[in-house]
């Protein structure tokens, strides 16, 4: 606690002191009953007299006026916003966003403004937190990210002024000049199927049950992300049986998945994915592991229905012993499944931009500002004048001969049992 090395009376109501922890004078007065503190920010006595003049001045004015604030500690403000969040979402409201808030305020803005005053918070110190969370960061964050940690701020500041614990002109402007977006990293054919095989052999030499479960669980997730371009996270995460739907024709079955909760719906509304054939294989694997499965059950959840946070950091594991976390577009992440969908249904150019960003929940701008770089490979026989005959097939692998083997008999006695299955459980 700091101690007091000097003070001197003003009058009756006000005087100034000085303490063993600052160079610089505070002042404290009173008012209608109540004391208050506050520095003067001054390190000579004299000008510290009539600073403390001044700030008693004008705070008599602010109490009169009824704009006086009593301030809070930003830590503690901070910890009342995460709070409402948690409620909100725990009550089925609030944004998907408000999981990367509260990550934020966390990481970044508890452990930096920590005990500062909310009042206290200004341009000035504003700059000296930006260079902080870079130092911190170990790089300049992104544009994107930036919009999440001011969104988060301005949670705060919102609950500061909603309490009265700060006025609205004392909000401070906040910037978001990070990096522009970057491409998405991705993974070509050949690059996916080495990290299946790397996954695949991880789960085969497990040495515990939970952690083969979560490998095993894996395979499936990525698979799904690989076919659909669902967002790992909140839209994979939230995904039930209800939610997948199938219109068959003997063996020919087209599967759709209803994306309920995620990064857009809030805005957009539920938006309805249709998967690629591939989705058929994640699907069975899932399906026998779950063959007591209910409507409202998740669909990626470990043997006893309980979820699991392992899955991005199992993956990255995967990646680096498969020695492809890194790549020439930034590193690889679970998310660069998603960006991999998008790749490789632009390469294949059979869908139009449009129809590609509704069905990944983006915006066309997006797309093009993202995976601009894949257009020349879109076009490379035109570009070139180029055109490859009786191009050899790539040697299959291990998962897609065994793929090979379901045969048309066997997928359609499938379909037609998982639509009898359909009319009793209510799902797939």
């Amino acid at each position: 606690m700091a101690k007091q090395l000097a003070r001197h009376d003003i009058d009756d109501t006000l005087y100034v002191f000085l303490q063993d922890n600052s160079k610089k004078w505070y002042a404290r007065f009173q008012l209608f009953g109540k004391w208050h503190c506050k520095s003067t920010k001054q390190v000579d006595k004299e000008e510290a007299i009539a600073a403390a003049r001044l700030l008693r001045m004008e705070w008599k004015i602010k109490a009169e006026t009824g704009t006086l604030t009593t301030s809070k500690r930003f830590r503690d403000v901070a910890a009342k916003s995460i709070l409402a969040m948690e409620h909100e979402l725990a009550h089925g409201g609030g944004k998907v966003s408000y999981k990367d808030y509260m990550g934020a305020l966390k990481k970044y803005h508890i452990p930096f403004f920590d005990r500062t005053y909310i009042t206290s918070i200004d341009q000035d110190k504003l700059k000296e937190f930006d260079i902080w969370r870079i130092q911190k960061a170990g790089k300049v964050l992104n544009k994107s990210t930036l919009l999440n940690h001011n969104a988060a701020l301005q949670m705060v500041f919102k609950a500061a002024v909603e309490n009265q614990w700060m006025l609205p002109v004392q909000v401070p402007v906040l910037s978001n000049k990070g990096e522009q977006g970057a491409r998405r990293a991705a993974f070509s054919e050949v690059e996916y199927e080495k990290v299946v095989e790397t996954l695949e052999s991880m789960r085969d030499n497990s040495r515990k049950e939970k952690t083969r479960q979560i490998r095993e669980l894996l395979l499936d997730y990525a698979d799904v992300v690989v076919n659909t371009g669902i967002r790992p996270g909140t839209e994979m995460e939230e995904l039930t049986w209800a939610d997948i739907s199938m219109t068959r024709q003997e063996h020919q079955v087209i599967f759709k998945i209803k994306v309920r909760k995620g990064k857009t719906t809030k805005h957009t509304g539920t938006r309805t994915v249709v998967c690629k054939d591939e989705f058929v294989f994640p699907l069975m694997n899932l399906m026998d592991r779950f063959p007591n499965r209910r409507p409202s059950d998740k669909i990626f959840v470990l043997a006893d229905g309980s979820s699991t946070n392992e899955l991005g950091r199992t993956f990255v594991s995967a990646l680096e012993e498969a020695e492809l976390k890194t790549s020439p577009d930034g590193p690889r992440t679970l998310y660069s499944l998603r960006h991999t969908y998008i790749t490789w249904q632009l390469l294949s150019r059979t869908l139009r931009v449009d129809v590609l960003a509704r069905q990944c929940g983006t915006s066309i701008a997006m797309i093009e500002q993202h995976y601009s770089h894949v257009v020349p490979s879109m076009f490379e026989q035109e570009l070139s004048g180029v055109t490859f005959e009786n191009k050899e097939e790539r040697a299959k692998s291990k998962r897609a001969l065994a793929r090979g083997l379901k045969t048309k008999e066997l997928l359609t006695h499938r379909f037609k049992a998982w639509e009898a299955g359909f009319k009793k459980r209510g799902c797939i």
